[in-house]
């Protein structure tokens, strides 16, 4: 990640800088429980991806600086209300805010992060930036319904599952990119061609979380082995498996999502990797990569395009 950052590394600091100062409150709060999560660290993936598509296009200055907050306070938002619906315990190897505070607070906070974040938004003076952040934070809320609603449906198809996928993670990757190209002047077949590059890095990089989750060390991922089986979730290794396991494996694993029960693991497990989901899903998860680097590669060759294609591949190739 270091290596990646390395074109953009002082805006990515000023970026982390931005974070904290917009964080302050008369709420303690709200200020508590914004650090607790926020210093929990990441890769602060989504905006870095800001900053190296500003400096990919030209320049990376304060508006894309700002709206890289703007970005990575939403998703924070969303993972503060994601870990309330999913009842999660564990997060980037810690306490997640809801095991450490409650629910209320959690969702509440989110709320917070999400307005902080329209407010820099207004800042920043750009109608085509509000309503495509507008637009895309609504289609983050669509799908976090349609997850809940698919929850424990074992007979979910692939198609809805990349639609779920699409909407609650891939369009941020999307926004971020598209935005970026919009604070950067550039003309719309740009702006749309780094709109199509986030999505589709998006979407490989939810694929492989979703492998992760079936063959990933908990160690290394901060987060329990199996979790979205307890979730009910429907995701693509076990869409895969209920295609192509024996009846015995269909029974196990649609029992397993639909009591969202993890008591079977081991054997959940095995069906999983006897009927090549796992392989499968990384395939599916390469020809999303592949599609992001062919809008990728319309830029000029620059250090922050060269950075972009190492994020590129990481979608595909990491442990956590």
């Amino acid at each position: 990640m270091q290596d990646m950052r390395s074109p953009v590394a002082v805006e990515f600091d000023r970026v982390n800088q931005l974070i904290i100062e917009q964080l302050h409150s008369d709420v303690d709060m709200v200020e508590n429980i914004g650090h607790y999560i926020v210093d929990a660290g990441g890769k602060r993936l989504r905006p870095l991806l800001v900053l190296l598509t500003a400096a990919a296009l030209g320049k990376c200055e304060a508006p894309a600086i700002k709206f890289a907050a703007v970005i990575e306070f939403i998703h924070t938002a969303t993972l503060l209300h994601d870990d309330v619906v999913d009842i999660s315990s564990l997060r980037r190897g810690r306490p997640t805010a809801n095991a450490e505070f409650g629910n209320a607070p959690s969702v509440l906070v989110g709320d917070f992060l999400y307005t902080r974040a329209f407010q820099l938004m207004v800042q920043l003076a750009d109608m085509d930036i509000l309503r495509h952040m507008a637009d895309t934070t609504n289609t983050i809320a669509e799908g976090e319904v349609l997850q809940l609603v698919r929850a424990g449906n074992a007979d979910t198809t692939e198609e809805q599952y990349l639609d779920v996928i699409t909407r609650k993670t891939a369009i941020l990757f999307a926004a971020g990119c598209y935005g970026a190209a919009t604070l950067g002047g550039q003309e719309d077949t740009v702006r749309q061609a780094m709109r199509r590059f986030g999505l589709n890095l998006g979407i490989a990089f939810q694929m492989i979380d979703d492998v992760l989750d079936y063959e990933g060390d908990p160690e290394t991922m901060g987060k329990n082995v199996g979790d979205d089986l307890t979730e009910g979730k429907p995701t693509l290794p076990l869409i895969h498996a209920l295609q192509h396991g024996t009846d015995a494996e269909k029974a196990l694993v649609t029992h397993a999502i639909t009591e969202k029960s993890a008591e079977n693991i081991a054997q959940v497990l095995a069906a999983v990797q006897r009927t090549g989901a796992l392989e499968y899903t990384r395939d599916r998860a390469r020809h999303y990569h592949d599609l992001a680097l062919e809008e990728l590669m319309r830029l000029p060759q620059t250090p922050a395009r060269d950075a972009l294609q190492q994020v590129t591949a990481l979608s595909i190739h990491r442990d956590h």
